[in-house]
């Protein structure tokens, strides 16, 4: 007889924490059911649907991003300007004379110069690629290319 009872007993205990533990499941399922459905089902249904969504709009905004990558390569990302006397000694002109580069993150783009003096301006733009112009440079406008370079290969 004390066999049963200890099997009986058993069985309670197992029925009560089974009985507890549904309980809790029905609580926790209750929760996750407090939205918008009232199924799991719908549940499943619905957080299917937005992960959709934002796959498809992480899609689109890597495909996005990846245009712009490549429109700023082209964009400008480096000026620079000297500002000089070329005609030192004469003091004539004074610092109004300059060179300005303007590159991309490659080291294209344009320098333009101008001379200044009480007579008349004078204004060159040369194109560069690569860093390079086919057109001779002066030294105030090989400094502001190698600076303008610089400014680009810093940002970002």
């Amino acid at each position: 007889m004390t066999t049963e009872i200890y099997i009986l007993t058993v069985l309670v205990l197992i029925f009560l924490t089974l009985g507890f533990w549904i309980i809790r499941l029905e609580n926790k399922l209750r929760k996750l059911l407090a939205g918008k459905t009232s199924t799991l089902d719908d549940s499943f249904s619905l957080l299917q649907n937005k992960i959709t969504s934002l796959e498809k709009f992480r899609a689109n905004t890597i495909d996005h991003l990846i245009i712009l990558d490549k429109k700023s390569q082209h964009a400008i990302s480096g000026v620079e300007t000297i500002r000089f006397n070329p005609f030192k000694g004469a003091g004539e002109g004074g610092n109004q004379s300059f060179a300005t580069a303007i590159v991309n993150e490659h080291g294209n783009g344009v320098i333009i110069s101008s001379l200044y003096s009480r007579d008349h301006t004078s204004v060159f733009s040369k194109p560069v690629h690569n860093m390079k112009s086919p057109f001779e440079m002066t030294a105030e406008e090989k400094e502001a290319l190698q600076k303008a370079q610089e400014s680009a290969n810093t940002r970002g």
